[in-house]
């Protein structure tokens, strides 16, 4: 959520954010019409009990209080009514103002590039050079039901589509990479968790989920409760409405779950395969840090998302995204993209972003710098490290043989303990 001061200060920089992420700007006067509305009723509100005060104090001097009470009854019966009466509006406007407020994006980072879509995403760099195969290199989904460790067919049986049942190998190898990576979290320092996944609507909404990605959650309505679309929202929330201490940032946390997301806005797009499921798996890696430390922190967060696809031996290019790609918390992104030559693409295996103080300020996460200080927001941080059955399909398609084997990256054999997957 953007500060509402900021919006009274400078409702110039909202609108041209608005702008470069391609939306419109007419909230901004919204908001600040509503905000004023609402100040002058609690500035009415705060006057007219002055009033009253002052003439309870008046009372309470008078010789004979009684009879000065009698004579100022009207006028404090007055006072009430109108006091109710300015009252009364304040719930509605400080509604309709965190209403509007709360849909409003994230201000975007001055290093992100204007651009209208992906096409207008930079490349920062590329690393790894894709393989020259000696023979047609055949998409993951191809791959993995030849070999028997994929199956979509008794996965949409059982559940219908955008989901599949690993089997033998490709569930070990999924379990393998959920070990790698949470190992390697764990060597950097990241506290590994293992949170619920199913989470309050509050805790949806103050990490930014709702109100703008409602279709794209499964809820279960009796308890309002909502299976988690990413970690990242239970991992940011876990210190909603806390205040840290002096020297505990920065705060690095990592769990391996289950997402669930509807993906209601994309109708046929990534029908086969691994790419786009309404259930996947990933490790997410988030950051609590310290506002000025935050844009060293991204470097760092993707820094370790990176070093994952370089152990894998994965070619892959990291792109800094554009004004209109970046993500409604997100004030920058890095997305990592893995090259994969059975669709001769690169496609997306992690998102970094800073949020920085925009889920705080919902979650209210602030810190103290020291003992007497005033409390802070703190800068929140994600990133995925790695996205699961997004690295299965790269190594599937990357690392496929003539004979419909599939090599196992070296770094990843002491957790799988076969180094090749060949055909039943």
């Amino acid at each position: 959520m953007l500060d509402l001061a900021l919006l009274r200060r400078d409702p110039e920089r909202v609108r041209r954010a608005a702008a470069r992420r391609g939306a419109g700007a007419a909230f901004v006067d919204d908001v600040v019409a509503l905000d004023a509305q609402l100040r002058t009723a609690r500035t009415a509100s705060e006057t007219l009990k002055a009033e009253k005060n002052a003439l309870t104090a008046t009372i309470s001097k008078a010789p004979d209080r009684a009879a000065e009470a009698a004579r100022l009854r009207p006028e404090i019966l007055a006072l009430d009514a109108r006091i109710a009466a300015a009252v009364e509006v304040i719930p509605a406007l400080e509604a309709r103002v965190e209403s509007l407020v709360s849909d409003v994006p994230n201000l975007l980072d001055d290093a992100v590039p204007d651009g209208a879509g992906e096409a207008d995403n930079v490349v920062v760099r590329v690393s790894g050079e894709p393989a020259d195969f000696p023979f047609a290199p055949r998409p993951h989904w191809e791959v993995g039901e030849a070999l028997g460790i994929l199956d979509f067919e008794r996965a949409a049986k059982l559940s219908g589509s955008r989901f599949a049942i690993l089997r033998g190998k490709g569930a070990r190898l999924s379990r393998a990479l959920s070990s790698f990576f949470l190992a390697r979290a764990a060597e950097r320092g990241y506290v590994e968790i293992a949170p619920p996944l199913l989470v309050t609507r509050a805790t949806m909404w103050s990490t930014g989920q709702l109100s703008k990605f409602a279709d794209a959650m499964f809820r279960d309505p009796d308890p309002d409760l909502f299976l988690i679309p990413t970690a990242e929202v239970p991992l940011v929330a876990m210190h909603a409405g806390e205040i840290l201490g002096a020297g505990t940032l920065p705060l690095r946390y990592a769990a391996a779950t289950p997402c669930f997301r509807k993906e209601a806005g994309a109708a046929g797009k990534d029908t086969r395969g691994l790419i786009r499921q309404h259930q996947f798996e990933k490790v997410e890696l988030v950051w609590l840090a310290e506002p000025e430390r935050s844009a060293e922190a991204l470097e760092k967060l993707t820094a370790d998302a990176v070093a994952l696809l370089d152990e894998l031996e994965l070619p892959y290019r990291v792109m800094l995204l554009c004004s209109a790609d970046v993500g409604f918390n997100a004030a920058i992104t890095y997305d990592l993209e893995v090259w994969l030559p059975g669709q001769n693409a690169y496609r997306e295996i992690s998102s970094c972003s800073n949020c920085t103080d925009f889920q705080a300020r919902r979650t209210q996460i602030r810190f103290r710098r020291d003992a007497k200080a005033k409390p802070e927001f703190v800068h929140t941080l994600n990133g995925s490290g790695l996205a699961l059955g997004r690295t299965i399909v790269a190594i599937l398609e990357n690392y496929q043989q003539a004979d419909g084997s599939v090599i196992v990256p070296r770094a990843l054999v002491p957790y799988t303990g076969f180094e090749v997957i060949e055909p039943a």
